[in-house]
């Protein structure tokens, strides 16, 4: 499984790509909107830092005005991937962008259906939001394992792309159910590099080598 960071934070970005965990990123209005300077320009140095896929969004909710905001989108980077709301309006212009030759990443999915109709309006992504259905009292993951199934039934090329995450353990169940690709905040990545008999551990083979390198070595006579 992929693992994409959910941020427009370059220093996130940088500092967790150097270990060669991020194989793309996700950004939305919010998340840009928290970052100093110009859309496109963060949106450029993030393309410039990620090797894989960026998702960035459209903010028009017209099939034209977010096709014309596809193609500006496109032309910022070729790794450019467009953020398209699973709306009537958002699955016309996921057709008319995907049809371009231009990534679409089908977002905001909260069932199943939704996912099932990006996948046939030509989406390369479809993106369930799981946290924020665990939020209302849904199951949020069921809507990966159904969306998995299909993928597999049907052969369909989109990709499920988790996204939505809470805790380190939405990363593993969607692991475990066969999720293309999961997205999450830096600190849930941070998260689940952590575990406290590592640390234990390691303090303690550190603590035994202090004590080794202090004990004087025995002379045989």
């Amino acid at each position: 499984m992929k693992l994409y960071l959910d941020t427009a934070n370059i220093g996130w970005i940088r500092k967790l790509n150097q270990m060669g965990l991020v194989d793309g990123v996700t950004t939305n209005p919010t998340l840009v909107s928290k970052e100093p300077g110009e859309f496109e320009e963060i949106i450029k140095t993030i393309c410039r830092e990620v090797n894989g896929p960026v998702s960035a969004e459209v903010v028009s909710t017209d099939h034209d005005g977010m096709v014309s905001e596809a193609k500006q989108l496109s032309r910022l980077a070729t790794n450019v991937v467009v953020k398209i709301p699973v709306i009537p309006e958002g699955l016309k212009a996921t057709k008319t962008v995907s049809s371009l030759g231009v990534p679409v990443n089908v977002t905001l999915v909260f069932s199943a259906n939704q996912g099932l109709l990006a996948a046939k309006a030509g989406a390369s992504y479809i993106s369930p939001f799981i946290g924020r259905l665990d939020d209302i009292g849904q199951r949020g993951m069921e809507v990966v394992e159904d969306l998995v199934a299909i993928k597999k039934n049907y052969g369909l090329k989109a990709q499920v792309l988790v996204g939505s995450i809470r805790h380190p353990q939405h990363v593993l169940e969607a692991a475990k159910i066969g999720a293309d690709i999961s997205t999450m905040p830096p600190d849930i990545m941070e998260k689940m590099m952590q575990h406290p008999l590592t640390d234990s551990g390691l303090k303690r083979f550190l603590d035994d080598w202090e004590k080794a390198k202090r004990a004087k070595p025995s002379i045989t006579v």
